[in-house]
């Protein structure tokens, strides 16, 4: 990793602290990165800083990747908006995208930019304290020996405390119906202190309408907690796609049409058919 790469993610880590309040703040929120390292990052002190740290700083941190221009396409910008009203109206939204539109890559670009906000990119084999350790984590609350009914208390008490927190579950058709019901007791505990998005493909939806139908535990709380509505994002257009391609160096009318016309609707095809044609 050169020195220009290095100085990138510095001033990315100089924005990330002031967003978190301190670098001892930023250093909970930060997996394998202690503050100490921090500040020898920020006071260019890097003789001992391995390139592994830098890269695993960068993967936290940021919301793009090295060559590539994040684009405020449609949903970029619906969403955007959605997670605002969400945070500062302390409202529950569940919304659905079809895989590789760009909800990931959005919603990461809001939470490096937007304090107050807890970002959890959720996993199958996520059990109740683990999910409840990872969101700890991004708060900023020391959960160490604590039982999950304790961390729970911890986590919800901490966030009181905050003018306008969001917690935004990515994914959260992954979460195992144990832990997707944590979700009940986030909601009755944060009501009008917080705000909570459930982002998801339209899995989520069939998922918890049919449990609905089941009459499976929890399931009716969940829908009536969100409204009984699902916030159906838009997908990708030719639009989205050809400022996607001109900002990233590709300009050429046929090829962005053809770009367009294979990508089914996939912006990680449409990345991917970028570099091929760049790297002619």
């Amino acid at each position: 990793m050169n020195i220009s790469q290095k100085l990138q993610i510095k001033n990315e880590l100089i924005s990330y602290v002031e967003l978190k309040g301190s670098q001892n703040n930023a250093a909970k929120t930060l997996k394998g990165i202690s503050s100490a390292t921090i500040s020898q990052m920020l006071n260019d002190n890097w003789e001992l800083i391995s390139d592994e740290m830098w890269r695993s700083l960068k993967t936290q941190i940021s919301s793009t990747s090295d060559n590539w221009e994040l684009v405020e396409i449609r949903d970029y910008k619906i969403l955007q908006t959605i997670i605002h009203d969400s945070q500062y109206g302390k409202m529950v939204f569940a919304i659905t995208g079809d895989a590789g539109t760009g909800k990931t890559a959005t919603v990461k670009n809001y939470a490096n930019n937007n304090k107050q906000t807890y970002l959890l990119l959720c996993n199958e084999y996520w059990n109740r304290k683990y999910f409840l350790s990872e969101l700890a984590s991004k708060i900023g609350v020391d959960t160490g020996g604590l039982t999950v009914a304790e961390m729970m208390g911890e986590i919800v008490l901490s966030l009181k405390k905050q003018q306008n927190p969001i917690i935004i579950l990515d994914e959260a058709d992954k979460l195992k119906d144990q832990v997707l019901q944590f979700f009940i007791t986030l909601y009755n505990e944060l009501e009008d202190n917080a705000g909570i998005i459930l982002l998801a493909t339209n899995h989520l939806k069939k998922r918890i309408e049919r449990g609905v139908n089941l009459n499976k535990r929890g399931y009716k709380e969940i829908y009536s907690r969100i409204g009984r509505n699902f916030i159906k994002l838009k997908g990708v257009g030719y639009s989205d796609v050809l400022n996607i391609c001109v900002a990233n160096g590709i300009e050429d009318k046929n090829q962005i049409k053809e770009i367009f016309e294979n990508c089914e609707g996939d912006l990680r095809r449409v990345k991917r058919n970028v570099f091929v044609l760049k790297a002619v």
